[in-house]
């Protein structure tokens, strides 16, 4: 299995959160995510994340994902963020209203 991942979750209570996360990045949202001990990032997400299955360094198997944004603002920029660190997601534009808290 070639798919690593820093952080895997197999924890029904961290599954359901990162599902929550996939619900709340709709394709073309315009978002600023925030994530555990980084500074927020913003875009506009390319494409709604799934969940799939990794391993860690440790060899242990379980879910993540990552979502992809990228800002028309700057071009050529793009930023990977994985759904397992993000601990807040606010919505920029009509898209998906609302502000979601872990």
């Amino acid at each position: 299995m070639g798919r690593m991942a820093s952080k895997v979750f197999t924890d029904p209570e961290d599954v359901a959160r990162l599902e929550r996360w996939v619900e709340e990045l709709a394709t073309n949202a315009r978002v600023r995510i925030h994530v555990a001990g980084d500074p927020p990032v913003e875009g506009v997400v390319m494409v709604t994340p799934t969940i799939q299955v990794f391993k860690d360094a440790n060899d242990v198997e379980g879910i993540n994902g990552t979502v992809k944004l990228e800002d028309p603002q700057q071009p050529g920029w793009s930023g990977v963020v994985w759904l397992g660190d993000i601990v807040r997601v606010e919505h920029l534009d009509s898209v998906t209203m609302g502000a979601t808290k872990a």
